[in-house]
Formats: structure tokens, C-alpha cells, sequence
């Protein structure tokens, strides 16, 4: 029988005691969503302003969402493929569709997903692109988040994450971030790349946004050297960025985009947490028949993988998307809180940099990596009815679910602004 909880105290110690230690979580017990808002044990509420890494997007318990969820649990939730369901096929077409691909190979979390595009992207160049036998490149970039599997971590730059983790998975190369040169440079060094695997805006990073036309001319010098372009928009996609993808630039679309001056195709799209608006584990990795061609049965799958439960909720989470014009409202939005959190850091010595596309942001507190600051400001905002987490030790992140509305926004950014106005006379 599962043991009730009767505060938060409770809650922490019992995870404390019986969970391994591999998350340092805010200090707060959540029991509760809806919409933009989370009620801990105790009953406060709060703004909530990190939607699960932008897996809630759609907003906390989305009633049509749940609706499907329900529906769909009381019929069928899983066959395994090694049957046909009467949900997939509709789901793969309806996938295809929104977002203008020939072929979804469906899968259930972002480091899945970010794994099956990478066997993809060296299948196809032992296959199509005839690069020799075990000797695949894959370009990424410094800094980058893609998850935390073994293969994953080998090309990722964050020492914590791979410190006695090793050996690693060879096959990667890291350039820096926003970097054409060192990108041609490295695609003329190593003419047996297949991929460059990124992200268009890296969010754990610190919302670190490349130049205007960075992916543009990144994805020019991939196809002129025959290497595919991999975009992991886990996070930036499904709206959060102001557009449905972040690789529609600027363009203010609900659908796949035909902008072509401001759209950078990718050869392998990769998709994740709001495609289910935080319901169930979906993720998916979308790419053309020439290059999705390449897998055959038994070369790649997931027992969970299309099924029926999250087909369903997946399809319904997209229809959200689109009905509630959310991309247009992270857009919108997302120029109001940047404009407020420049004038907050001409008020604060504290706010050195204002940084980010649509509703996703990220504010640099002017102090060390190494400091609490950014910790402590965000133990503030808790106190204050604001959850939101630091990354990289001196920013923190600031992403809403995109179905804010404008005066939500401005109370939270009154929020923000009073907790480091006060946060600054306390440290004085």
C-alpha cells in the first residue's frame, strides 16, 4: 500500500531515503497542475515557469488531452508492433503531415529518440553515402544537452555527467557552438562525417541562440559535403520558440512552414516532450524516404514505441498546439518578458544579460558559476509563488507554458522582478 503524504518534509525525506540521488530538485513538493499554475502538498500555489523542461507546453492537465488519455486507456494501450493497432497509422500520417516528412519512426523519451536518429544517420552513410565500414563521423556541438545514456554522454562536454561513466562511444567530434568556420573545418577534416547533430537553441546550455542565419549556412555546408543536418528540437519544438519549430526562424507559422526563406529543412527531425504535452513518454524522429529507407525490420524498435496510448494523446497534444494558436502566444508573449527583464537589469546589478526566443529565456545572473546566487534567487521566486530552476550555475531559465495569458506573464514578471530587487537590498 502506497504511504500517504501528509506534508512536504515527509515527502523529501521518503524520496531521499529510497531514491537514488541523481537529480538536486527545487526544494518544493508538487501535487498538483493545472494550466500555468502548481499546488505544492501544503496547498500554495505557484506560477510555474519551467513546464517540465517544456514537456507541458500545452499547459498542466489540458483537459482535451486527458479526454484522449482516458478514452484511449479504457480501449487499447498496448500491442507491442509486433502487431498492427488501428491508432498508429493514422498517428504516423497525422505526424508526417504537420510537420512535412515522409516517414516517423516513433519512439517514447528524447534520448531514444536522439539514439535512433544517430543509428540512422550511420546506417545511412554506410549505405547511401558509401563511408567505409565503422568509420562514421558525427559532428555536435560544445555545450550540447541530448540526454544522458552512455553513447549520449560520450560526445557531451559536461564533465559531471561523464566522470566514471567511461569507455565512451567513439565516432564524434565537438566543435564549438555557432561556429561556422570550426564547422567547414571540421566537415574538410573528416570526410567520412554522416551527421551534424544540433540544437537550435541549446536550453540547458542557458538558452544559448545562435546567430539569425547559423543554421541557414550550417545546413549549406552539410549538403554540399552529403552530411545530414540533425535537429534535436525536444525542447525548442512544438512551439515553445514562437514558431512550431525552432528551425522556422522567425516565420510566425502553426504548421509545417514553406517559408523557405527563414525555414531550415532538417534531414532528420527529433521530437519529444510536448509532443505528448506531458501526458506519457512519446518521442519521434521524422525524416524522407532516402533516408529513412535505410531501416529494416529488426534493426531498430521499442516494445512502447507507437503505441496506441501515446499515439493518441500525441495527436490530440499537436491539435492543442495548433487550435490555441500557442506558438503565436509564445511569441507574442515572449517579447513582453524580455522587454521586462531588460528593464529589470537596468535596475539590478544583479541581471547581467537578457537572452532567448519565444517562451523560451534565460537571465544570467552576474556572479560565478560556482556562486549560490542563482540558486538562492530561484529559492526566493519559490517563496514568492514562482518556480523556476538555475542551469549552469549563474542563469536561470525562464520557460512558462505557452498558454500563458498576457496579464499571467506580467505577474509573474512583477514577481521576478521584486524577488531580485529585494534579493539585492538583502545581499547589500
Amino acid at each position: 500500500m502506497m504511504q500517504e503524504i501528509h506534508s512536504s518534509e515527509e515527502a523529501i525525506q521518503l524520496e531521499d531515503r529510497h531514491g537514488a540521488h541523481n537529480y538536486h530538485p527545487l526544494p518544493v513538493v508538487l501535487s498538483r497542475g493545472e494550466g500555468v499554475y502548481l499546488w505544492d502538498v501544503e496547498g500554495k500555489k505557484y506560477f510555474d515557469f519551467l513546464s517540465a523542461y517544456s514537456a507541458v507546453n500545452q499547459g498542466h492537465c489540458h483537459p482535451r488531452i486527458k479526454e484522449a488519455l482516458v478514452a484511449q486507456a479504457g480501449t487499447l494501450t498496448l500491442t507491442s508492433r509486433a502487431f498492427y493497432n488501428d491508432v498508429l497509422g493514422p498517428y504516423e500520417k497525422y505526424l508526417t503531415d504537420y510537420f512535412g516528412f515522409d516517414k516517423v519512426l516513433p519512439m517514447n523519451t528524447g534520448v531514444e529518440a536522439v539514439e535512433t536518429a544517430i543509428k540512422i544517420a550511420r546506417k545511412w552513410g554506410y549505405e547511401k553515402k558509401g563511408v567505409p565500414e565503422q568509420r562514421a563521423t558525427i559532428i555536435v556541438a560544445e555545450d550540447n544537452f541530448h540526454g544522458r545514456t552512455t553513447t549520449v554522454i560520450s560526445f557531451s562536454s559536461d564533465e559531471n555527467a561523464r566522470t566514471n561513466f567511461g569507455p565512451f562511444t567513439p565516432g564524434f567530434i565537438r566543435i564549438p557552438y555557432n561556429d561556422l568556420s570550426a564547422l567547414e573545418e571540421a566537415l574538410n577534416a573528416h570526410p567520412a562525417t554522416v551527421a551534424f547533430l544540433i540544437e537550435p537553441i541549446q536550453g540547458e546550455a542557458g538558452v544559448n541562440t545562435p546567430d539569425e542565419d547559423y543554421l541557414m549556412q550550417a545546413k549549406k555546408l552539410c549538403q554540399e559535403r552529403q552530411v545530414l543536418l540533425l535537429a534535436d528540437e525536444i525542447q525548442t519544438g512544438i512551439g515553445r520558440t514562437g514558431s512550431l519549430l525552432a528551425v522556422c526562424g522567425n516565420c510566425n507559422c502553426e504548421g509545417h512552414c514553406e517559408q523557405q526563406e527563414t525555414y531550415v529543412e532538417p534531414d532528420i527531425l527529433i521530437l519529444g516532450k510536448a509532443l505528448s504535452g506531458g501526458f506519457f513518454p512519446v518521442s519521434a524522429v521524422l525524416a524522407n524516404d532516402a533516408i529513412m529507407e535505410v531501416i529494416h525490420p529488426g534493426q531498430h524498435g521499442s516494445t512502447f514505441g507507437g503505441n496506441p496510448l501515446g499515439a493518441k494523446i500525441a495527436m490530440t497534444a499537436l491539435e492543442v498546439v495548433r487550435d490555441e494558436k500557442l506558438s503565436q502566444n509564445a511569441r507574442a508573449l515572449g517579447k513582453v518578458f524580455r522587454e521586462r527583464m531588460e528593464l529589470l537589469a537596468n535596475k539590478s546589478p544583479w541581471v547581467s544579460l537578457v537572452r532567448g526566443r519565444g517562451l523560451l529565456n534565460a537571465v544570467v545572473i552576474n556572479d560565478s558559476p560556482d556562486s549560490s546566487t542563482a540558486w538562492d534567487i530561484c529559492v526566493a521566486l519559490k517563496e514568492n509563488g514562482l518556480l523556476a530552476k538555475p542551469t549552469h550555475g549563474n542563469i536561470i531559465r525562464f520557460a512558462p507554458p505557452l498558454v500563458m495569458t498576457l496579464e499571467e506573464l506580467h505577474s509573474c514578471c512583477d514577481i521576478i522582478e521584486n524577488t531580485i530587487l529585494g534579493f539585492q537590498k538583502k545581499r547589500a
